[in-house]
């Protein structure tokens, strides 16, 4: 199934690190809002969502779904059938700016590590995962905690991924971010459905 996710700002720009100016502690920066067309050429269907940060829930929300058959032959039930957590999975990368690689520069998650399906760098994982690594640690939760959250997606989960840790860990890594402060604007609620 090839579906091509397109990300812009509500203005039609394309997304990228400066867009991003809403700040989540001092290393992250999120696009207040954003908009994203999927195309799925085997349907023949697109998808166009806009989405806004809105701090006082702690994550984006849907706010437009448009859905449009793009060729004469297209799938109905393809049409009919509205999923926007995979959307939002490809889209907040795009919208999400970190500073952790050059403190002069701000770059997404999603051009520092999307083309691999990851949020944060391979050697970044390695790094924080060692002892001793308490502010790195915190630093790199709250950008998985933040994209996976963000997006509406379980946090711990990909905490777990990203980290190659056991659930106790991430878990517990997690309550010491929140609590230490490094989680401020950034929340999911356990059995919410991703933002429809």
């Amino acid at each position: 199934m090839e579906v091509k996710i397109a990300v812009s700002t509500l203005d039609g720009k394309k997304m990228t690190a400066k867009a991003a100016t809403e700040a989540i502690g001092d290393d992250l920066r999120i696009a207040p809002a954003f908009a994203a067309t999927a195309m799925d050429d085997d349907s023949g269907v697109a998808t166009e969502i806009e989405a806004r940060y809105r701090r006082d829930l702690g994550h984006y929300i849907v706010t437009k779904i448009v859905k449009a058959a793009i060729r004469a032959d297209f799938d109905h039930d393809a049409l009919r059938n509205t999923a926007v957590s995979h959307i939002m999975k490809v889209a907040v990368p795009h919208c999400v700016a970190i500073n952790v690689l050059d403190e002069s520069k701000w770059t997404t998650v999603w051009d520092t590590t999307g083309a691999e399906g990851r949020l944060i760098p391979d050697w970044l994982a390695a790094e924080v995962v060692k002892r001793g690594q308490q502010e790195a640690r915190m630093a790199a939760i709250r950008i998985i905690y933040g994209a996976s959250a963000l997006a509406g997606l379980p946090p711990v989960r990909a905490v777990q991924d990203e980290l190659n840790v056991p659930h106790r860990t991430a878990s517990d890594w997690i309550m010491k971010a929140r609590k230490a402060g490094w989680l401020e604007g950034l929340n999911y609620a356990i059995g919410r459905q991703a933002h429809v």
